[in-house]
């Protein structure tokens, strides 16, 4: 059986609905201000793509070909790639910017995805999330722990107990104090690659 994240116009409907109950905002906080080669990765049904700065050259990515087709009906013009996270079918060193949406609690190897887009963005790159993550209260997290399993069978995927900005830092970046809102279990972030000037 398909979960939801495989059936992409229900997908596409749900996330409309959170769109117009303001997730959108975040979307739009996520994609500001990018320019020079952008990677989207799990860009799904295309959602954020129209938000991009005009500065912004971007390539998006997705492992589901039906998610992809709904993706060019709704930016014709731009640039889409079905691969996976974890085997980034670029160059290393190849992007300014990779955004990442509502994708990290779906992908199967969260530390290979990862190191796959250290890979391929610059030295002085940035890593832009937004995700739902494993909650920071005991209690709730027990709770996620609890549905997991049901969770991700209906989803088709999605892991809602996953500490995706711990797995972040193990792959090597520097989440930016400056740039990082929080509410709830959602998390938007900036992170850059570590740096010798990280140390210490």
């Amino acid at each position: 059986m398909r979960g939801v994240e495989q059936i992409p116009w229900l997908y596409d409907a749900l996330m409309g609905l959170a769109d117009a109950l303001g997730f959108r905002g975040w979307r739009r906080r996520l994609v500001a201000g990018v320019r020079g080669g952008v990677l989207e990765i799990g860009c799904g049904t295309g959602r954020n793509v129209p938000l991009y700065p005009d500065a912004a050259q971007v390539v998006a990515l997705d492992p589901d070909l039906a998610a992809l087709r709904r993706a060019r009906k709704r930016v014709p013009e731009a640039l889409f790639v079905v691969a996976r996270a974890e085997a980034l079918p670029f160059a290393d060193a190849q992007f300014d910017t990779v955004v990442s949406g509502l994708v990290f609690c779906s992908v199967q190897d969260p530390d290979r995805g990862l190191g796959e887009i250290r890979r391929v963005l610059h030295a002085e790159g940035q890593l832009r999330m937004l995700e739902h993550v494993r909650h920071r209260r005991p209690s709730l997290a027990w709770v996620q722990d609890q549905v997991q399993p049901a969770w991700t069978c209906v989803t088709g995927g999605c892991h809602p107990n996953r500490d995706t900005e711990a797995a972040v830092e193990r792959a090597g970046f520097v989440i930016e104090a400056e740039d990082r809102e929080a509410r709830g279990v959602m998390r938007r972030f900036a992170a850059h690659p570590r740096l010798p000037r990280d140390a210490g």
